[in-house]
């Protein structure tokens, strides 16, 4: 693998990170509004998950770009599971650390499997879209 290919597919992942932690916020910032009822504990939970979920989310694209799974569709389907339970798990613990109300991050965190696994995989399916980066993995798939 060159250092050029391997630079798209940082940039790549850098890229997809900013533009999920954008939708996921804004979601996760209505929904944490709708359930404290206070638009302040919403921009508190969101904010503070920009910073948890860039790194967590940053870590999954790089371990999804290693993977071996080929089929885009078992991909798509795979990787949107896997992330919505990090993102899940990430969201109750900030709602109830920042709450102090367990209730409130598990009742986030339940409506966040909904609404976020069908703004995951519509992102993907976007990013797909799109060759930046995925050169490498290409590459490989015509080696096999």
């Amino acid at each position: 693998m060159s250092l050029q290919k391997t630079g798209n597919s940082i940039k790549r992942h850098l890229a997809k990170t900013v533009s999920w932690r954008i939708v996921g916020t804004v979601d996760t910032f209505i929904l944490s509004w709708i359930i404290s009822g206070n638009p302040f504990v919403g921009l508190k939970i969101g904010l503070t998950e920009v910073i948890t979920k860039l790194i967590l989310y940053y870590w999954h694209e790089r371990f999804w770009f290693k993977s071996t799974v080929k089929d885009s569709k078992k991909r798509h389907v795979y990787k949107t599971v896997t992330w919505r339970i990090i993102g899940t798990i990430d969201t109750i613990m900030v709602a109830f650390i920042i709450t102090g109300k367990p209730l409130v991050g598990i009742s986030i965190g339940a409506l966040e499997l909904i609404s976020k696994m069908i703004l995951y995989y519509l992102h993907e399916k976007v990013w797909y879209t799109f060759d930046f980066g995925l050169e490498n993995r290409k590459s490989k798939k015509g080696n096999n």
